[in-house]
């Protein structure tokens, strides 16, 4: 399904009945990362698993910011008239969760994220240099996004007014000490580092991931 918000067409998945959640993926990726937890999902909540801007089967852009992307999910719950929905984000998505949170108060009820980065220096040295020689060969404004944002503050995080649950694998390529930051400046957030899981493991095996966010997200129904 699409629905034009924002200039631009959104495209999503929608499954299940009960409380909405959106799940929002990491950056070159699409909805289908979250074909495997959908399912399960599904017997709780309203899903919808969407594509942002750039991405999957949504409009193509020029050039790609997290503000913008934030922008659109506000605009997305707008649409299609959602009560305070419960939001996951993985990597770029989780920070376009905490930019929606920060800059559109009282949208979401629940907030989840996982790897997501402080600042471009989040990143583990080895794959920040990754991201800048493939940005020097193709400069591609996927690559260009992710270094040079997001610039989050302590103050700005501070913001945030949902119950909110930072995630990180134990070998994730975002730093764990920005990590910690994070979920040190959002007021009550709580903070699981996963042992023996990197950057995308645990978010790209289905079950796995619907164990972790699971609970939070039936606290309250």
């Amino acid at each position: 399904m699409t629905v034009h918000v924002n200039n631009i067409d959104i495209y999503y998945e929608k499954a299940g009945q009960g409380p909405p959640l959106l799940l929002l993926h990491g950056n070159g990726e699409s909805h289908k990362i979250f074909h495997g937890a959908m399912g399960r999902l599904a017997e709780k909540f309203t899903v919808y698993a969407i594509d942002s801007r750039g991405h999957g089967k949504s409009s193509r852009v020029k050039g790609l910011h997290y503000a913008d992307m934030a922008e659109d999910m506000a605009r997305f719950i707008e649409a299609l008239e959602l009560e305070r929905p419960r939001l996951y984000g993985f990597s770029d998505g989780g920070i376009i969760g905490l930019l929606a949170a920060i800059n559109y108060p009282g949208l979401l009820s629940r907030l989840a994220v996982s790897g997501a980065s402080l600042n471009p220096n989040s990143t583990s040295g080895g794959w920040l240099r990754f991201f800048r020689a493939m940005y020097w060969l193709t400069r591609g404004a996927k690559w260009k996004l992710m270094l040079e944002e997001p610039d989050f503050t302590e103050e700005q995080l501070a913001r945030v007014d949902v119950p909110t649950l930072v995630l990180a694998g134990g070998r994730d390529m975002i730093l764990e000490e920005h990590t910690r930051v994070i979920a040190g400046a959002v007021p009550g957030a709580r903070l699981r580092i996963l042992p023996g899981e990197n950057h995308m493991s645990y978010v790209f095996n289905g079950e796995k991931l619907c164990d972790i966010i699971m609970p939070f997200f039936e606290e309250g129904i």
